[in-house]
């Protein structure tokens, strides 16, 4: 049974990423292969970072006129 030893990043690590790997690709001396490699990480962060930008979502609530609170987007 493997235990999980990587560390979850938050969004805005994970936008930093996404920001740094965008930097990487527009390097002139890449070869495809590191471009691919740098696309197919790219790829992977976006994907982390919009569905951990969805669960916040969900958890997010909206206070009512009368002072209740309901869910995001009922």
């Amino acid at each position: 049974m493997g235990t999980k030893t990587e560390k979850t990043e938050s969004i805005e690590e994970m936008l930093s990423s996404i920001e740094e790997t965008v930097g990487k690709l527009s390097e002139d001396d890449l070869t495809l292969e590191e471009a691919f490699a740098l696309y197919e990480d790219g790829i992977k962060l976006v994907k982390a970072c919009q569905s951990a930008m969805e669960d916040v979502e969900k958890k997010m609530q909206v206070l009512t006129e009368d002072g209740g609170l309901e869910d995001f987007g009922e």
